[in-house]
């Protein structure tokens, strides 16, 4: 291993994104890594693409322009491959070459692209080959999307061992050079538990927060509620893809609950802390979860959580929470109710951003010491 810390280049043409766990898993990590490799010798460039990042990087990022489109996948790599190539010239011509590059979004920059320069990727689920979730063709394509991460890249990052374990199922070769570098919570200041959050909202809702999408699951909770008349009203936090609010909508008002369904679409981190200090507990019934950040952000704050048996990894949610099959609206209905009896739970200190930055920066120096081609 050399005696200074990489120099770094991230591949940001989706980090123009709204506000979601992806977004948050890099506003978080980017500046915070970046500080740590200056402190080391190194360097972080970010390769933005025609949108620029929805957050600040921060003063220690090196921001690179491109024009390289957020989608669709296919002609996002096409140009991000140039970009790359281009950045990687203009680096080494002047005297300061990337010893790395780093994405987190697929597919991964073709070979010409990277110039040699070993390949880092994070991988934050496994959607992608889920043909339920994306379809089948999408899904075709992203078996060989990932089976490339996996010949070529020299460390592999996931947020969960869960996940881990299930990429590593599917591609053994990756052993040994898979790295977890989980999200965390502590960006949200805790606030002692019943609070209230705003005056229309009394303390005891059912929260859910995260983006409004098909793989969010979303209509099991509306049934749960029709399910159970004496469950208290559904506050959901999260900006809506496509046409999932008009659709949440129509359930709503076909189950006869549009009354105790709450949209305040998404919210800044100053609201947050009130919300979970006022709900009666967290809803999560979603199909896929990665990591679940807002299970970690609940956990710190002290809320009770009922999930789906595919919400959240049992290492992020812990033992203590309410656990449901995503298709059954009265299972839901009772993990809510057996949930919302707890009141509390002990507020948990769990890992921070701190400490997955310093993950991250270890797996990008051990990547650096065993390149891959």
């Amino acid at each position: 291993m050399s005696a200074r810390s990489p120099r770094v280049l991230v591949l940001g043409a989706v980090l123009g994104q709204p506000r979601g766990g992806v977004q948050r898993h890099n506003a978080e990590l980017l500046p915070r890594a970046a500080r740590l490799l200056r402190a080391r010798g190194g360097s972080l460039a970010v390769l933005v693409g025609a949108e620029p990042p929805s957050f600040d990087c921060g003063e220690d990022v090196e921001l690179l322009e491109s024009a390289v489109p957020a989608g669709p996948p296919a002609r996002r790599a096409r140009a991000e491959s140039r970009a790359v190539a281009a950045a990687i010239d203009h680096a080494t011509g002047a005297g300061s070459p990337f010893d790395l590059v780093h994405t987190a979004h697929l597919p991964i920059p073709s070979k010409r692209g990277l110039r040699g320069t070993p390949l880092t990727v994070t991988l934050h689920d496994l959607r992608q080959v889920n043909a339920e979730l994306v379809g089948s063709l999408r899904a075709f394509a992203g078996r060989f999307a990932y089976r490339a991460v996996a010949r070529r890249a020299a460390r592999l990052l996931f947020v969960s061992d869960e996940v881990r374990a299930q990429f590593q199922l599917r591609h053994p070769r990756v052993v040994g050079r898979a790295d977890v570098v989980p999200n965390a919570g502590d960006h949200l200041r805790v606030v002692e538990r019943g609070a209230r959050a705003r005056s229309y909202l009394e303390p005891g809702y059912l929260l859910h927060v995260g983006h409004l999408e098909p793989r969010k699951n979303l209509g099991l909770a509306l049934r749960a509620l029709a399910e159970d008349p004496a469950l208290p009203p559904l506050v959901l936090v999260g900006a809506a893809k496509g046409g999932e609010r008009a659709r949440l909508d129509r359930l709503a008002a076909q189950l006869g609950v549009g009354a105790r369904v709450w949209f305040l679409g998404p919210l800044d981190d100053s609201e947050l802390p009130l919300l979970y200090a006022g709900a009666g507990c967290l809803v999560l019934p979603s199909r896929l979860e990665g990591f679940g950040i807002p299970v970690h952000e609940a956990r710190r704050a002290g809320l009770p959580l009922a999930l789906s048996r595919s919400g959240a990894p049992s290492e992020v949610a812990g033992d203590a929470a309410e656990r449901f099959d995503a298709d059954d609206p009265a299972e839901m209905a009772a993990a809510i109710r057996i949930a919302l009896a707890k009141a509390t739970t002990p507020c948990v200190d769990l890992e921070s951003w701190d400490d997955s930055a310093a993950r991250l920066v270890a797996a990008w120096e051990a990547a650096v010491a065993s390149p891959r081609g």
